[in-house]
């Protein structure tokens, strides 16, 4: 609420140069000698309700999380940061920045971005709808932010070309544990010298996106597909390991219904004598193992009812993801997610009911998503509101 009062004081005081909107506030003009700057954000609640042995004491309405965004834009300039502070025990004992980027706009389609940015893996930063993200999201393959450079161009044949070079990962920020403070699903460092102790730096990634007109009116669709090589820094064996990962996807809306599918492969080696089929990540301070190598399924569908008499925006949705390790021995990790958003002004409400199994984050344990759990399906109903200012 703080930071909605601090809205109003600085519109009224600053009214002549401060041009409100439902995007947040800004100051000045993008054509202006000093550029537009636009400050926006959200505050949100979340209830949920575990199945799966838990405690019941999460069911309660509690505060989840804050979002600040600073975006700004002078000519072809432009630049874009987004922190954020998430409460587990106390306010803000997790925070996280997500984006920081400058960038330069070449022509109409093609510009050069550099900073943590999400990197060109999949069919967009989200592969669906779903607002807690599929497994390949906690695999650390989709929605993933490293420091870099990007390259995005455009053929008049409705071809799209990004290629990207990230030096290194996004960072570790504030958190309990070691090196897992951060937003993005990162190889990380941990306390126990058990544990694989990982950087990945040195990413090259590519993706290529060609339009497609099937003579249907009303129907667009895409198809494409990315590849992503790097280093893996095996810090307690001084050698370096090697990821290859690619993606197939393809997307089509018709109307208000959309449909995005995504396949593809993670091949990692970590030249660890120790755990070679599996390394750790850490991300929403959170440290778990990931299987080295396996094949990552997403499948999404939902539909937008717009404008819906006094309640605005209605999207009820689909989501299937599903890892298939490599190893027979490793149980498959599978996440499912039903869900539904509603839109009215600057309120979202999201309510989502999850089906997992072998998932760290659904009531499985720090092998879930490497060797597995006990391979049973969990459940979890998940609510979160927004506002947004």
């Amino acid at each position: 609420m703080k930071k909605s009062y601090l809205q109003v004081a600085l519109s009224t005081a600053l009214m002549a140069v401060i041009y409100p909107s439902y995007a947040g506030v800004s100051f000045g003009n993008s054509d202006g000698e000093y550029g537009k700057l636009t400050l926006s954000g959200y505050v949100r609640a979340n209830y949920q309700d575990k199945h799966y042995g838990e405690s019941v004491s999460d069911q309660k309405i509690r505060f989840d999380a804050a979002q600040l965004k600073l975006d700004y834009e002078r000519g072809p300039l432009f630049g874009h940061a987004e922190y954020r502070c998430y409460q587990y025990d106390r306010l803000c004992d997790f925070s996280t920045l997500v984006d920081g980027y400058v960038g330069y706009k070449l022509n109409k389609t093609d510009q050069v971005v550099a900073g943590v940015q999400p990197i060109p893996f999949g069919p967009g930063r989200f592969w669906g709808n779903s607002l807690y993200g599929s497994m390949s999201t906690t695999a650390g393959l989709e929605d993933v932010h490293n420091l870099g450079l990007n390259y995005h161009f455009e053929l008049p044949t409705a071809t799209k070309f990004d290629v990207g070079y990230f030096a290194v990962d996004g960072g570790n920020y504030t958190g309990s544990t070691q090196d897992s403070g951060r937003y993005t699903a990162n190889y990380v460092s941990s306390d126990d010298p058990n544990k694989t102790d990982l950087q990945e730096k040195n990413m090259w990634v590519g993706r290529v996106t060609q339009d497609i007109n099937l003579g249907i009116n009303g129907l667009t669709t895409q198809l494409g597909g990315s590849y992503w090589t790097s280093d893996i820094e095996n810090k307690a064996a001084s050698s370096d390991g090697r990821r290859h990962a690619w993606t197939l996807f393809g997307k089509a809306n018709y109307g208000n219904f959309n449909v995005t599918l995504t396949g593809g492969k993670n091949d990692v080696t970590n030249q660890d004598q120790l755990n070679p089929n599996q390394s750790l990540m850490g991300s929403y301070d959170s440290e778990y193992y990931v299987a080295n190598k396996g094949m990552f399924y997403t499948a999404d569908v939902g539909y937008s009812f717009k404008n819906v008499k006094q309640i605005g925006n209605i999207t009820p949705y689909f989501m299937y993801s599903h890892y298939d390790k490599d190893q027979d021995s490793m149980k498959d990790s599978i996440r499912n997610i039903i869900g539904v958003s509603i839109d009215h002004k600057q309120l979202s409400l999201v309510a989502e009911y999850i089906m997992s199994k072998n998932d760290p984050f659904i009531g499985g344990t720090q092998d879930s998503l490497a060797k597995g759990d006990d391979n049973q399906w969990n459940k979890l109903l998940n609510l979160t509101l927004f506002y947004y200012f």
